[in-house]
């Protein structure tokens, strides 16, 4: 392996970020959404507060990922972000 980091783009912000600091969705190849694991479409967010809601509001997953997103996902990323509140300051 080369060392280069794997470089993502928020779909909200569109920032190329290293693929560490952005949080994936993935639409499954068998059907249904995940977070972080799992083989299909991918689209990747910023760990930030304005990105998710932008998110949120725009409906920018479901236009990235060509499936709806339930609430629930939001939701486990609004969790996260609760739970490391320095990790959006840490990704710019």
């Amino acid at each position: 392996m080369s060392g280069r980091s794997v470089l993502r783009r928020c779909v909200t912000c569109r920032t190329l970020l290293d693929r560490q600091q952005l949080w994936r969705v993935i639409r499954l190849a068998q059907g249904g959404l995940a977070l972080d694991q799992g083989m299909g479409r991918s689209a990747y967010l910023c760990r930030d507060h304005t990105c998710l809601e932008e998110a949120r509001r725009r409906k920018k997953l479901q236009k990235a990922l060509r499936c709806q997103v339930a609430d629930s996902i939001y939701a486990a990323l609004e969790q996260r972000l609760q739970a490391s509140p320095s990790a959006g300051a840490e990704a710019r």
